[in-house]
């Protein structure tokens, strides 16, 4: 999957001789992973090449005279064309040399150095779990010493990751945004500090036949089942209403497995529910309940008249996309070029919650 980076900012220091240096931010998905300097990426440029050679995208050329702002802005527009591009290769995402360097990174940008920590890991009906870990394991490590906690068998670890989850004072709750593997969870929260945040461990798929393959593990069909009942209580679903008393029903006997098979065919069951939004379909301004799976992007928009118009997005209809980070309360600008009836245009979201989570694990390719 593409990972969206973006160095929205760019800094210039001051060194002790008197020197000036510049020191770019690095975000993903909408948050500071870390900040680097030009030469700090350009050696880890280097190290990738040792490795994978011209697999290892075109790094963005240093500059011997004195830079103008049209420069410095071209640089950092190229190095965050790099970033994106040397990860949409799995093999270098998964190296050593990619990993460490942003553990590195991480650590020094946020001042943590790595020692013993204890880290509570919610599940979807508000308990957690409380690990104990290393401040520098990535989400990786953690999911498998989580899966081991939890009993949760080796081969169906794949279907599960980790999510920024936010509470809100109105009782809301945003999972805002997944975690990636090569992150460090315990650092990225104390970048989330402001959101108060927390980490939860949620289903990573968006196809409900696979969760057939996971019911005759106790965990996975408890971590199923909880993920389910909340979003029911949190009408992130839409039963009709035989389909809420046969649940209710169902819940009562405490009958999982037959629950997870009926809750299958309610209606944006298996879907990501993202907070609502601004788009500018089919006008500028609608706000739009917006749910992604099933290779559909489906919009419930409110439009000026008051009414409600849903549209369905095709995943195979869909011919690019892009974000970018505005900076206003965080918000990401994502787009995507759709052919409908024969014409491509722009769709345009504005949302909190990123790209690849809106395309989801299986519907990102394109």
């Amino acid at each position: 999957m593409k990972l969206h980076f973006s160095i929205p900012a760019a800094e210039e220091l001051r060194e002790g001789r008197g020197g000036r240096y510049v020191v770019y931010s690095l975000f993903l998905e909408g948050f500071l992973l870390g900040k680097a300097r030009y030469r700090q990426l350009r050696r880890w440029d280097e190290q990738l090449r040792q490795v994978f050679g011209r697999a290892v995208p075109a790094f963005p050329p240093k500059f011997y005279l004195a830079m103008t702002k049209s420069m410095a802005d071209e640089r950092r527009s190229q190095l965050e064309q790099y970033l994106q591009n040397v990860t949409l290769d799995a093999n270098i995402t998964k190296s050593d040399v990619f990993i460490n360097f942003f553990r590195k990174l991480q650590l020094a940008t946020f001042k943590i150095q790595t020692q013993r920590a204890f880290l509570d890991v919610y599940l979807a009906d508000g308990s957690s779990i409380t690990l104990d870990i290393q401040t520098s394991d990535t989400a990786e490590r953690i999911l498998q010493v989580m899966s081991c906690k939890m009993g949760l068998a080796r081969e169906l670890i794949k279907y599960f990751t980790f999510f920024f989850i936010q509470d809100h004072d109105d009782g809301a709750l945003s999972v805002v945004k997944k975690v990636a593997e090569f992150e460090l969870p315990y650092v990225s929260l104390q970048s989330m500090k402001e959101l108060d945040c927390k980490l939860g461990i949620r289903k990573w798929y968006m196809d409900p036949s696979l969760d057939t393959l996971l019911t005759d593990c106790k965990a996975s069909m408890n971590l199923l089942y909880m993920q389910a009942i909340q979003e029911v209580k949190r009408n992130w679903v839409k039963p009709t209403e035989g389909q809420m008393q046969e649940l209710e029903f169902l819940q009562k006997k405490a009958n999982k497995a037959k629950f997870l098979e009926k809750i299958r065919d309610v209606q944006f069951y298996g879907y990501v529910r993202l907070d609502p939004c601004i788009c500018d379909y089919p006008e500028v301004g609608c706000s739009a309940e917006i749910y992604a799976g099933n290779n559909e992007i489906n919009c419930c928009i409110k439009l000026p008249t008051n009414q409600i118009k849903e549209v369905s997005f095709k995943i195979n209809r869909l011919r690019s996309w892009q974000v970018t980070f505005l900076g206003e309360e965080d918000t990401l600008e994502f787009r995507f070029e759709y052919n409908d009836s024969g014409t491509w245009e722009w769709i345009i979201l504005y949302t909190k919650q990123v790209s690849s989570f809106l395309l989801g694990k299986d519907q990102s390719k394109m």
